[in-house]
């Protein structure tokens, strides 16, 4: 049984053919997205879609669409997605192609693909985080994605390390953990000195005083919040998934051993943490695992 899975980026467009039953990936696609080009951008999705079809003589499942925003309840468009790709709004992708497409939360698309392929397969109930540019996140509740009221759960990387700061991010919360240790927020946080979350894990990795202090700080923030969202929703493995955890044991390491210090673990119990099996393509695959 095969589906098709395409994951609308800022800068990409990716596609998979995939056996919904294995996960396996049978066939990929990438086209530059082309943001801000409506026209575009919108057929360059429907290339992919064809492209994908005609590359098996087996007939597909269903297509699903990863992308940025908030879905509609019946995940069949984007409800809400301002300042990006023009025209994503309301657009009805089923009568687009002309076929049912199940369009998804870019996060909680990658999500679905650990959820049914990656390191959650066979877990009820776990919760991951995208640490990249921002931070995004979804949750899998009794083995089901929990998309909540609007669709908007699962923005976990908006919720705030500090209630009494003036730095608000974009969705108005003080001190979130996006701008914590998203990438997006390095210049700011190491005054000016390093651009990029790589050059700041390097620079620690040296023993550099000022990326020491600000990448640890970064590490901390991140393990006093995910044992706040252990005491919440108590996940069996919270999946960490993302550019940010390309720093491996920069950032493994120092992240148990903060939660060791700040998680409640009654009779021993401890959440799991693990790094996430799907990297770039998690977006498509998940949407394509979530076609049925």
């Amino acid at each position: 049984m095969n589906a098709i899975g395409i994951d609308i980026g800022g800068t990409r467009i990716k596609g998979v053919l995939i056996d919904v039953e294995t996960g396996t990936v049978l066939h990929r696609v990438v086209c530059p997205t082309n943001d801000g080009q409506d026209g575009q951008w919108k057929q360059a999705v429907a290339d992919t879609y064809q492209q994908l079809k005609t590359a098996t003589p087996e007939p597909v499942t269903g297509v699903g669409l990863s992308a940025p925003g908030l879905p509609t309840p019946a995940n069949d468009a984007i409800a809400c997605m301002p300042g990006r790709l023009p025209g994503l709004e309301g657009f009805v992708w089923s009568a687009f192609l002309g076929v049912p497409v199940r369009v998804l939360n870019d996060a909680h698309a990658a999500l679905m693909a650990e959820a049914r392929y990656g390191a959650a397969k066979g877990i009820r109930n776990a919760l991951m985080l995208t640490l990249g540019t921002g931070v995004g996140g979804g949750l899998l509740i009794d083995g089901n994605l929990y998309q909540g009221y609007y669709q908007m759960a699962g923005h976990l990387g908006h919720v705030s390390v500090n209630a009494d700061s003036n730095q608000l991010d974009i969705t108005q919360i003080p001190a979130s953990l996006e701008d914590a240790i998203g990438n997006a927020t390095v210049f700011r946080r190491s005054n000016g000195k390093y651009q990029t979350t790589q050059e700041l894990v390097d620079a620690y990795r040296q023993q550099e005083p000022l990326a020491t202090l600000v990448w640890l700080t970064s590490v901390r923030q991140l393990a006093v919040t995910i044992a706040g969202f252990a005491n919440a929703f108590s996940p069996e493995v919270v999946v960490l998934g993302g550019g940010i955890t390309q720093a491996g044991e920069a950032l493994f390491s120092p992240l148990e051993a903060f939660l060791a210090v700040f998680e409640w673990r009654p009779a021993g119990k401890k959440t799991a943490i693990c790094k996430a099996h799907f990297e770039d393509w998690a977006g498509a695959i998940g949407a394509a695992g979530f076609v049925i």
